[in-house]
């Protein structure tokens, strides 16, 4: 007969009590079945591990024995709870490949309290342009990716928010003084800078503004600090704009509808851990408020440090 975990839980617990009936007491078992079991162990063994049959004192090979079946039973119950912490979300890791916005300001709330329920989680987030992260997706360095990407055949992909484009420029341009009418025409022949996002904008009459761009740049706060110096102005949707820029402004646009889309791209549910699903669950639930609605309401024009408090994405830019 095969040495079982019972026996040795069985075994440990009568070294530990002192006494059959005090170790089935434990182990919520009868003292017959605590006895029937440790005799099970010395049978296998061919030696008995108590110097009396009243179980207080331990052979010598009792005593090396109890030292190795301590050490085989707690690591044992580590594993068990390893494998149920695992199952139930409680331990893993998530492994977050993001645009840089959304890591400035829609992941920070989320993961507050995400790590506030799963303690012992480990969170593994960088930020990076929407083409890395769909690399790191498709070669499995990330779990969860958070940008505005194709879909991704063997993946799953969900709306996370999604925002109007508008005008980004110092709050003391021209511009800003008559920003309830602004249209395409009235960025030709200001310098202009140019971005990863400007690809997405598809209108006819914006193509002569991004052409005579003579400057592009793709990282985020440096493109918001070229404006800040007044360098020109840009074009970014509504909740691009990093927060701490307040002296500038966002200007809506009339004539056009194009909106960015964020998406969560995920391996199918089936293909990821319980962590990863708990974490995607949250982002799930999380609203995000565009308000770039306001523009028609006499109240567009903001300071940024306003507009885009608390969400945020983008998308081909760092």
């Amino acid at each position: 007969m095969a040495i079982k975990i019972d026996m040795l839980r069985c075994f440990q617990a009568v070294a530990g009590q002192g006494s059959l009936a005090a170790a089935a007491t434990a182990l919520g078992r009868t003292p017959s079945a605590v006895s029937m079991m440790l005799k099970q162990f010395e049978d296998h063994i061919g030696a008995p591990l108590f110097e009396t049959t009243r179980k207080a004192r331990l052979t010598p090979l009792g005593a090396l024995i109890l030292a190795e079946a301590q050490r085989e039973l707690g690591h044992f119950d580590r594993t068990i709870q390893a494998i149920e912490g695992l199952s139930q979300a409680k331990l893993g890791s998530v492994r977050l490949a993001v645009t840089p916005s959304v890591a400035q300001t829609v992941l920070p709330p989320v993961l507050l309290q995400f790590m506030q329920d799963h303690p012992n989680v480990r969170i593994d987030l960088r930020d990076m342009d929407s083409a890395a992260v769909a690399e790191e997706l498709t070669h499995d360095r990330a779990d969860i990716g958070l940008a505005s990407i194709a879909a991704l055949p063997g993946f799953e992909r969900q709306t996370l928010f999604s925002d109007a484009f508008g005008v980004v420029c110092r709050a003391d341009h021209p511009l800003s003084q008559n920003w309830h009418d602004l249209n395409w025409t009235d960025l030709q022949g200001v310098d202009f800078i140019a971005n990863g996002l400007c690809a997405q904008i598809t209108d006819e009459a914006f193509q002569p503004v991004l052409e005579a761009a003579r400057l592009t740049v793709r990282n985020t706060a440096s493109l918001l600090g070229l404006v800040q110096a007044g360098m020109g102005l840009t074009l970014l949707p509504r909740l691009a704009v990093l927060p701490g820029f307040s002296d500038l402004c966002f200007l809506p646009l009339r004539d056009t509808t194009v909106r960015r889309t964020v998406w969560m791209v995920t391996p199918p549910r089936q293909m990821v851990p319980p962590a990863v699903r708990a974490f995607a669950e949250v982002l799930r639930r999380l609203r995000v408020n565009d308000r770039s609605s306001a523009a028609g309401s006499g109240t567009g024009l903001g300071k940024i440090g306003g507009l885009a408090k608390g969400m945020d994405a983008e998308t081909g830019m760092r």
